[in-house]
């Protein structure tokens, strides 16, 4: 059975870490039966130095016409790269916003878990940590301040700029609908995570969410105030299950929960629509003073890959098999220099795809 792959290496580590994922995923494919085809396009930088825009109509044709599209990091130093001298509407990572709007990405899954073997990478005591964590924030991606008007203006000489944060009652649902179908096939708890004691768009949030528990009485809901939820989040992990917020404070938590697992070179993330069709992503940057170094960690961009078979194409076995891949290489001892800890054996970016590879 074949299926059809957008693939979008993007910027900096970007094409290091896709080619290690699409590795990977060949072995999947050898081993269960099925067949990957890919199609390779151009994004962010790498399409702004070739097209003069982040994201090109040709490319949100072909990402439609695929089955799922699979991607790297997007963007480069925005203190020395050209790419930044253009005005914001032109820059790299607004082609990221706008392929989420076109291919309706609304709802963002970034799993954050610990591995046991990776507990000395991570930066709480032991005795915070436990027996670990595994938590899945699940952030509303299309909507809130980052795509809200926006503008900057002068006034009796003086600069203003103002962002405006806005969510429709639907937009809340539907993420919610869909945090509440995923708490219901894990733990049973979802932690609507808002500002609902100064903003109006949280208190539309926190009353939508309150409607939809209605539908899932064996789902546990509880609200937290974001600034609250920053601090349990390095304080107990392990207390959550699925973690349910809007787009700007589940950028900011996602990144937080990933520094927890012992490294954001572990964290991968899957974009979904209202369909089988995402986007598939490591949630960490396009590192660009080690691109190109054999230094990046794949693993969040490998993890990223059983996701897309997981949610999109609902080759399961295959999906696990590429987890069980990561977990064994670990428990080996390899790491690449970011989960590097004394003892274990360091290795670089295409010599721990392949590793992967040859465990799946």
């Amino acid at each position: 059975m074949g299926y059809k792959i957008t693939v979008i290496p993007g910027d900096g580590i970007g094409p290091e870490i896709v080619r290690e994922a699409v590795k990977v995923l060949d072995a999947a494919g050898e081993k269960y039966g099925f067949r990957l085809d890919y199609t390779e396009v151009l994004m962010g930088g790498a399409s702004i130095d070739v097209h003069g825009v982040p994201l090109t109509d040709e490319v949100i044709a072909q990402a439609k016409a695929s089955d799922a599209v699979l991607m790297g990091s997007i963007g480069g130093d925005a203190a020395t790269s050209p790419w930044y001298q253009l005005e914001p509407s032109k820059r790299p990572e607004a082609g990221l916003l706008k392929i989420r709007k076109e291919l309706n990405l609304f709802a963002n899954l970034r799993p954050a878990y610990l591995y046991s073997e990776l507990k000395a990478a991570c930066p709480l005591r032991s005795d915070i940590i436990g027996g670990g964590f595994d938590m899945m924030i699940m952030r509303e991606l299309t909507g809130g301040l980052y795509f809200g008007e926006r503008c900057t203006t002068e006034e009796n000489g003086v600069r203003k700029a103002k962002d405006t944060l806005t969510y429709d009652e639907n937009e809340i649902r539907r993420i919610a609908k869909r945090g509440f179908d995923i708490a219901r096939k894990r733990r049973k708890k979802v932690t609507s995570v808002d500002k609902a004691n100064v903003l109006d768009s949280s208190r539309l949030w926190r009353a939508v969410v309150e409607d939809v528990a209605k539908d899932y009485p064996d789902v546990e809901l509880e609200h937290m105030l974001v600034d609250n939820c920053a601090m349990q989040l390095v304080r107990d992990p392990k207390q959550f299950d699925v973690i349910l917020t809007e787009n700007m404070f589940g950028d900011i938590l996602s990144d937080e929960a990933s520094m927890v697992t012992g490294s954001i070179g572990m964290l991968s993330s899957a974009s979904l629509n209202e369909t089988k069709f995402g986007l598939y992503e490591p949630s960490h940057g396009s590192a660009p003073d080690i691109a190109g170094k054999d230094l990046a960690n794949p693993i969040a961009t490998i993890l990223s890959a059983a996701m897309m078979l997981r949610f999109s194409l609902d080759l399961d076995k295959a999906a696990d098999a590429i987890e069980a891949a990561v977990k064994q290489v670990l428990t080996e001892g390899y790491r690449t220099g970011d989960i590097y800890s004394e003892g274990c054996k360091k290795v670089g970016t295409v010599e721990m795809g392949s590793l992967i590879a040859e465990r799946v």
